[in-house]
């Protein structure tokens, strides 16, 4: 998420400009660089471990109660993370989202560059060091939680695109309607709490199609660890970008006071 303290509390819509960033080449972008690095990786180790949970598994993978659960991880964690980041990085974790924060000109391309890069790195730390903390390869229980088309013969290909298209859209929408400082928002837990409600109810609703990515780092790097990657993994890399590219516009148009 962006900046959602007092970082973005002083800047106007009209006068936000896209900037290549030359003068954030400095110590505050290591540190927010890191931040996204290290929040990314939480992301991974406890939202995506949580759906590997014993005792969730338990419930049996096609029940209500574990799609609610991990609902709930993933809302209430990627929140909790976002609070975390929001004094430094503001708390991306999403690739999807350092480019819609780029396109709607709050952040510079070097930084969502480096947050991008970030964000990956972090990913793949997460899910080694998850897959590793689970003994996954001595493990008769096999690993959970990849993006895949849940039921084929549902859906296909262009459907989960578009689900996940249409789920990273709603997160961004979210996003930039709880930075607006035209609506007077004060800075608070509110804002991370709003974006993590957002998450919890696209997973209730994307989980039974695609195990929900709404993000190319969680989209990919599980399934990259454990072996499960294959063409239809890119869906889940390039769909949340495309949602980010519809959404900005959209919420310039639509959602903004002129």
């Amino acid at each position: 998420m962006a900046d959602v303290e007092a970082k973005v509390s002083g800047s106007k819509s009209c006068s936000r400009k896209w900037s290549f960033g030359i003068d954030d080449l400095n110590g505050t972008l290591v540190q927010n660089f890191f931040a996204e690095l290290l929040g990314t990786m939480f992301l991974i180790i406890f939202c995506v471990g949580s759906a590997n949970s014993v005792a969730l598994l338990s419930l049996g993978a096609n029940s209500p109660a574990y799609y609610l659960t991990i609902s709930m991880a993933f809302g209430l964690g990627i929140g909790g993370i976002v609070h975390i980041l929001s004094s430094t990085s503001g708390g991306n974790v999403n690739p999807a989202v350092s480019l819609a924060l780029f396109l709607d000109g709050r952040i510079s391309l070097l930084v969502a560059l480096a947050y991008i890069v970030a964000q990956f790195a972090g990913g793949f730390a997460g899910a080694g060091i998850l897959y590793g903390l689970g003994n996954f390869g001595d493990n008769e229980i096999p690993p959970m939680g990849q993006n895949i088309i849940i039921i084929p013969e549902h859906i296909d290909v262009v459907h989960a695109f578009f689900l996940e298209v249409f789920g990273t859209m709603f997160l961004i929408l979210t996003i930039l309607a709880t930075i607006d400082e035209s609506r007077g928002h004060a800075p608070s837990y509110l804002q991370p709490l709003a974006v993590g409600l957002a998450i919890l109810v696209m997973h209730i609703f994307l989980i039974p199609f695609t195990n929900c990515a709404i993000n190319p780092v969680r989209g990919t790097v599980w399934n990259v660890v454990t072996g499960k990657a294959d063409e239809k993994t890119l869906i889940f890399l390039f769909a949340p970008f495309v949602g980010s590219l519809v959404a900005v516009p959209l919420n310039l148009v639509f959602f903004t006071k002129h």
